[in-house]
């Protein structure tokens, strides 16, 4: 793959669907992955140290998974917070389909799988929880971040999920100086893997 799953619209590869079982929000799921994304075959770790590591989400209101592959985020945070809005967004086509089917299978209406650009300028999260994609290198995650980050709505957090080998402790001492308006912290270390938490002032 190359990493291009990372920022691929429509990934070369043909496309091969392939059914795994998941246990997601504390119960099994069937779910239908395919080629041409991020980890088709399993929950990779940082997503896995992500999931034990955050609080329960807000009951309600817009929640972001940032970078979400085939959905093991949005669809935790969309059977946890049933009354919320979940936004799945990805560049991937593939896998935002993937996030459509397989909420479709477990039977959640409250799933917006999109493209960056379709998420309305005027949605505010108050939670966004996200795998981001490292690999893009720097640059890309710097950008993707402050996009995202300030749409935070006042007093709410962001969790992310970062090897430390890929940059982990360089990427919160950046955090904190681009964003002044949050406070960052390192919450949990976990099979070579930080989350870190980052939480809106107000």
């Amino acid at each position: 793959m190359d990493g291009e799953h990372y920022f691929s619209a429509q990934p070369a590869g043909e496309l091969s669907l392939r059914e795994m079982t998941v246990t997601l929000a504390g119960s099994d799921h069937r779910l239908t992955t395919a080629s041409g994304i991020f980890s088709p075959d399993r929950i990779d770790t940082g997503t896995q140290v992500l999931l034990a590591n955050v609080p329960h989400p807000p009951p309600g209101g817009n929640l972001l998974d940032l970078g979400c592959g085939w959905g093991p985020i949005a669809l935790t945070l969309a059977l946890e917070s049933p009354r919320s809005t979940v936004w799945a967004v990805d560049v991937n086509e593939r896998a935002l389909d993937l996030v459509r089917r397989n909420a479709h299978i477990m039977g959640l209406d409250n799933v917006n799988a999109v493209r960056p650009e379709d998420v309305p300028d005027d949605v505010r999260f108050m939670t966004i929880w996200s795998n981001p994609p490292i690999r893009v290198g720097k640059e890309a995650l710097h950008s993707m971040l402050r996009q995202w980050l300030p749409r935070l709505e006042p007093g709410t957090e962001a969790w992310l999920v970062v090897q430390k080998n890929l940059g982990s402790d360089s990427l919160q001492r950046w955090m904190d100086g681009e964003f002044p308006e949050l406070t960052v912290q390192r919450e949990a270390t976990s099979k070579a893997f930080r989350v870190l938490r980052a939480r809106m002032r107000g």
